[in-house]
């Protein structure tokens, strides 16, 4: 019997958003922004419609966790590196006393270690793979997330179910 996989990729399912990495044990870059863009995979079998899973579902799903990160400051809360602290209305990120302060409407708080394409990839994994058990989408077995900075620059990260 064949396996059967579903892909999404849409121009309107993407977020810009702003963030800064550390690397090479000591450095951090400056803090700069892209316009990111997702693509996810389904693998699994057939449901009782004969596909994976609807696509108008999918892309409304995945479209909603981009949304929640689009045009924010993204920060790491598992960052050995990066201390970050709410201060009232105020967010507070502090790199080796080099500090940074954003309103905190316009930050968003991710339980990643370093705001890498590879470590996004993994939460919006986390976040689609949530949605789709939230909604009874039990015949999956193996997901995939892609998320690109640039055109022909980016990370994967997948799992099973």
């Amino acid at each position: 019997m064949g396996k059967y996989s579903i892909r999404v990729q849409k121009g309107y399912i993407n977020f810009s958003s702003a963030h800064f990495i550390t690397y090479e044990g000591t450095r951090c870059e400056a803090l700069h922004g892209h316009n990111f863009t997702t693509s996810l995979r389904l693998d699994g079998t057939l449901d009782e419609n004969d596909y994976v899973l609807d696509f108008v579902k999918t892309k409304k799903m995945l479209k909603k966790i981009c949304d929640a990160i689009d045009h924010k400051v993204l920060l790491p809360t598992d960052s050995a590196k990066i201390r970050v602290e709410q201060r009232g209305d105020a967010i507070t990120a502090d790199y080796d006393g080099r500090f940074y302060q954003f309103p905190a409407d316009d930050v968003v708080l991710l339980p990643i270690p370093n705001v890498t394409s590879e470590m996004l990839a993994r939460y919006i994994c986390g976040e689609m793979k949530a949605a789709l058990k939230a909604i009874g989408a039990d015949n999956l077995s193996h997901i995939a997330v892609e998320v690109c900075e640039s055109p022909g620059q980016g990370a994967t990260y997948a799992e099973d179910f």
